[in-house]
């Protein structure tokens, strides 16, 4: 009796004409367009002043990189000490979480000029982050505008910040994954009615900042070409993401250390960022491959034959230089930076197991560190697959499975509720 009055219920809803109200959902694709556009012009314009800068500021070379560096540092530090502190990647994940989506746009001028000084000058940390809080706040700030609440505002926020990961990495539907994987994996499926709104906002982004910096289509980072030799490679793959993630644990454990040590040092935030400078000058100073935050590096590591012990050197003093810039001061995102790091370590496997495809070695140990630190999974398979052209997908999401199920149990990434949990 109840299966036939279910039956009876569901014909009657086939029965009923359907409505369709086209304003509605045209108003709101239009505002999910809308946020796209403005976060790829923002990019746009953030990735053409930073070019120019990193031009100006590279002809300071040799042992002028010390206090080039420094300097910056310190303009950096007085910018966020006077302007305002805009925060860390933590702020953006509590203000999306607990504050109903809100992220407030009034620190951003504070986090644009700080950032590109840190970017520019050679600091370990990439743009990643700056964008995204910029985009996100612009979400938020378009959704107030239109009188947006409660979860309709909380998803144009994250649509302003899949806007942002999608200008830089030029993969929409990663860029989008990854603005819903990075508010911490425990809550992010808290956040699925956001996926459209992200997905649609990536796309008209990635179109509006590639033709503003003329972005074509095709890999970022060219891997030697991988060949499927057997199920034993989903092994492999696993083993690598295992080494990666031991690294990651380093990492992570490295920067927590060092931020408890400047904790310490009760100065003005000018100083820190001063003394970061400082520190990494030296080390850019000693090994140049570690300055900047690696775009253009990891194509240096692929292309060019370093020997084991310069890998090592390269490999621990670019750690180092992550940790620094995070725990200093500094301004930005260590996704592509810890790209860079899988990138140096999965040649060092490569040279001690030559018969471990240095492609599958590297790719795996790039998704193994990402996802041991940002617990992303999910964003990072597709993100490499983008960048990397690596047609292979499966391994990439076994190692990078790896290193998520085999992070600390601590977030790196994640709101102060989580820590304390």
């Amino acid at each position: 009796m109840k299966i036939k009055r279910k039956l009876i219920s569901y014909s009657n809803l086939l029965d009923q004409p359907i409505k369709f109200n086209p304003f509605v959902f045209n108003r709101t694709f239009l505002l999910w367009a809308l946020v796209g556009l403005i976060g790829g012009v923002i990019a746009g314009t953030y990735w053409v002043v930073l070019e120019f800068l990193i031009h100006k500021i590279a002809f300071f070379d040799g042992w002028l990189v010390i206090p080039t560096m420094a300097i910056c540092g310190l303009l950096a530090g007085l910018i966020i000490h006077f302007i305002g502190d805009p925060g860390e990647i933590d702020l953006i994940v509590d203000n999306i979480r607990f504050n109903k989506g809100k992220l407030t746009p009034k620190n951003n001028p504070s986090m644009v000029l700080s950032s590109l000084l840190c970017v520019a000058s050679g600091g370990s940390l990439g743009p990643e982050a700056p964008l995204v809080q910029v985009t996100g706040s612009t979400g938020t700030w378009l959704g107030k505008i239109f009188r947006l609440k409660g979860e309709e505002l909380r998803s144009l926020s994250i649509a302003g910040m899949a806007s942002g990961f999608t200008a830089l990495f030029g993969a929409p539907l990663g860029g989008s994954l990854f603005s819903l994987e990075i508010l911490h994996h425990k809550h992010a499926v808290e956040y699925y009615k956001a996926i459209m709104p992200a997905l649609v906002a990536s796309c008209f982004s990635y179109i509006v900042f590639s033709l503003i910096i003329h972005l074509g289509l095709g890999a970022t980072w060219t891997l030697p070409t991988y060949q499927f030799s057997g199920t034993f490679d989903f092994g492999i793959a696993v083993l690598l993401a295992i080494i990666a993630t031991i690294v990651g644990w380093i990492f992570i454990y490295c920067t927590k250390f060092l931020k408890s040590v400047f904790k310490k040092i009760k100065v003005a935030i000018y100083i820190k960022t001063l003394i970061g400078g400082i520190l990494l000058g030296i080390i850019s100073y000693y090994f140049p491959l570690t300055r900047y935050f690696g775009h253009e590096e990891i194509n240096s590591l692929l292309n060019n034959d370093f020997s084991i012990n310069a890998l090592f050197l390269i490999l621990i003093f670019k750690i180092l230089a992550i940790s620094v810039t995070v725990t200093s001061g500094w301004r930005g995102g260590f996704i592509i930076p810890l790209f860079f790091v899988g990138t140096t370590l999965g040649l060092i496997i490569h040279h001690f197991f030559p018969s471990i495809n240095v492609s599958l070695a590297i790719i795996c140990c790039m998704a193994g560190i990402n996802a041991c630190v940002t617990r992303t999974p999910m964003s990072t398979t597709i993100l490499l697959a983008t960048l990397t052209g690596f047609s292979y997908f499966i391994p990439i999401l076994f190692a990078s499975l790896t290193g998520y199920f085999l992070a600390p149990k601590t977030a790196f990434i994640g709101s102060q509720m989580d820590k304390k949990e």
